[in-house]
């Protein structure tokens, strides 16, 4: 079983009908080692960048670039990723595929180009996230007020694998509502971010605020329609 969700792009083309279109998915993979996994946060931290990271990369940006199209095919549907764990030599495989690497404080999360849903890689298609449980040894830090902040519903109960492909969304809706100034100056500070779960009491006001809110489609673990993420970036706060 994989770990997997969607958000609706903004970005699909008026003739197409995006639940009509050709589906695509953008994989992730996180390194889980038995003796040495990740802390819940910095996965989820590692795979937001991770995704902003190929969203800024000239492979998928530039008109002629060798990813390009398959990103146009997957925003012109709905955004969905999937995120599935390796170790050992199961990860030395999944990096020998072209994508890019980002490291957090110690997770190891691998994006590819987005593929069609029943077009994975052999070296992919058999890894799995379900039964991977990540925890924090200990609490995040409190976030300053400078952000950007991912936050996270206080209201689900979601696997690591379903928080990390969320969180994915989370920033790549930030990025979207970026101009290039700002996204240029995120993308030159490494994508400074963090992710943490909102206080019951704040969740209504952010869900309220205007700030980019990414509502799943439901294919796994929550109901169709669940607000998940708000995506709270310095820039966006006053618009």
């Amino acid at each position: 079983m994989t770990s997997s969700s969607a958000a609706t792009s903004p970005f699909r083309h008026e003739e197409t009908d995006r639940d009509a279109a050709p589906e695509y998915v953008l994989p992730l993979v996180v390194r889980i080692e038995k003796a040495a996994p990740p802390a819940r946060t910095d996965a989820l931290e590692t795979a937001a960048r991770a995704v902003l990271t190929l969203l800024s990369d000239e492979r998928a940006t530039a008109d002629d670039g060798e990813w390009a199209q398959a990103v146009r095919d997957w925003q012109d549907a709905r955004i969905r990723k999937v995120v599935r764990r390796a170790r050992g030599a199961e990860w030395r495989r999944a990096e020998s595929l072209p994508g890019i690497t980002v490291r957090g404080r110690a997770a190891e999360v691998r994006v590819y180009p987005p593929v069609p849903l029943d077009g994975w890689p052999k070296e992919l298609v058999k890894l799995q996230v379900s039964g991977t449980d990540l925890d924090d040894p200990e609490p995040p830090p409190a976030t300053g007020p400078e952000g950007p902040v991912l936050w996270l519903s206080p209201e689900l109960d979601m696997s690591a694998g379903k928080a990390m492909a969320q969180a994915g969304h989370g920033a790549q809706l930030a990025w979207w509502e970026l101009d290039d100034g700002e996204r240029a100056a995120w993308h030159e500070a490494g994508f400074p971010l963090s992710v943490r779960t909102a206080e019951p009491r704040a969740w209504a006001a952010l869900t309220g605020s205007g700030l980019p809110l990414v509502r799943d489609a439901g294919f796994t673990e929550i109901a169709p329609g669940s607000c998940t993420v708000v995506a709270d970036h310095p820039a966006l706060r006053s618009r």
